[in-house]
């Protein structure tokens, strides 16, 4: 697959749904909607260029927003719309063009430069906004699950701190102060208890857990600097066991927290280690860092998420093995992968099992 960085790309934007069961990309032309598993396209509209492509699950409710090229689909406009019907349900308008819409079963966030919005999704009625510091790539994470309903935002422009707030609540939860540099990336897990943080140096991904904003783990990308375009976890019902990144240097980047988290025979010696738990120590390890190099090409933004794990135990120790997984990358030169991972303690192997450009696919045509 190849794309001239320096060349605008044909996908605007790019978005999984909260299960990643679905995604949706938006180009110049319109959107369209492709099934992950089948990677059959089950929906598109030809309309004019969308900045936004939102999901709600699998339902018919999309929150799209236009790039402007018409005045009919300004970016100062969020059209809630119902793909079954193929027309509007409500059209919300705001003084300064959106940023970036996130939404699960009970709640519907829309980002601004400087401000955010919280409504219910269902009666769309305003349930508070607030104002934010200059987001002007509009970084936003927010959790699916209603459990944990967590919405993150940059707490500063000079640093790297989040501001963690309880969107069901409607209050302040806690601000973390993750890195140096100003954030890059956020992804809350599905089940909203952890939060994956990097910044714009790029070099660190820090995983904090979100009830007492404590620093669970650190894990190393590399020594020189680079942008990180998306993280994501692996499903999971407590800790995820792999962390995905994707980077401006075409590389992906797999951590992963099952095996930090149940260390095999790395027990620390002496005073400290009986103080400090495994999982800070061997946090920087490189056995828990695994790159896949140039999967896509340098330069060309991209976004991947871990869709299934699937854990080998020993039985006798219900200590962890190794971890298969199924990764799905979408680039914006218009391909997307879908890759076979199989994960131990020291090595990282897998295999492309297919590969597609996602604006030439048409409707009776799979993946």
């Amino acid at each position: 697959m190849s794309s001239s960085s320096s060349s605008p790309t044909p996908v605007l934007c790019a978005s999984f749904n909260q299960d990643n069961s679905c995604f949706a990309i938006g180009t110049k032309d319109g959107f369209r909607i492709f099934d992950t598993n089948t990677g059959k396209l089950c929906y598109e509209r030809a309309v004019g260029a969308f900045s936004i492509v939102e999901m709600l699950f699998t339902s018919s409710l999309l929150a799209i927003v236009g790039a402007g090229d018409q005045p009919s689909l300004s970016p100062r406009r969020l059209c809630l719309f119902n793909t079954t019907t193929g027309a509007p349900l409500r059209e919300l308008n705001f003084l300064t063009s959106i940023l970036a819409i996130r939404m699960n079963r009970k709640r519907l966030i829309v980002i601004l430069q400087d401000k955010a919005y919280v409504y219910d999704i269902n009666s769309l009625l305003i349930l508070d906004t607030f104002d934010t510091v200059p987001n002007s790539k509009g970084l936003c994470a927010f959790s699916p699950s209603l459990d944990a309903c967590y919405m993150a935002l940059p707490a500063s422009t000079t640093k790297g701190s989040a501001l963690l707030y309880n969107a069901m609540d409607c209050n302040l939860h806690c601000e973390i102060d993750a890195h140096r540099s100003p954030l890059a990336a956020m992804v809350f897990s599905s089940n909203g208890m952890y939060i994956a943080t990097a910044s714009e140096q790029g070099t660190l991904v820090r995983v904090h857990l979100v009830s007492d904003a404590t620093k669970s783990y650190s894990f190393r990308r590399g020594s020189y600097s680079s942008t990180i375009f998306s993280l994501s976890f692996g499903p999971s019902k407590q800790l995820p066991d792999i962390l995905a990144a994707t980077s401006s240097s075409g590389s992906i980047h797999l951590f992963t927290l099952g095996f930090v988290s149940h260390p095999r025979s790395k027990r620390s010696s002496g005073f400290l280690g009986s103080i400090i738990p495994d999982a800070v120590n061997d946090v920087l390890d490189p056995s828990y860092h695994h790159v896949l190099h140039n999967a896509v090409p340098a330069g060309v933004k991209s976004s991947a998420v871990i869709c299934k794990v699937e854990n080998v135990t020993d039985t006798s120790s219900s200590e962890l093995l190794a971890c298969r997984a199924s990764m799905c990358v979408i680039s914006y030169n218009g391909y997307f992968q879908e890759y076979n991972l199989s994960i131990d303690a020291q090595k990282m192997s897998w295999s492309l099992e297919r590969e597609t450009n996602l604006l030439t696919v048409t409707m009776d045509k799979v993946l």
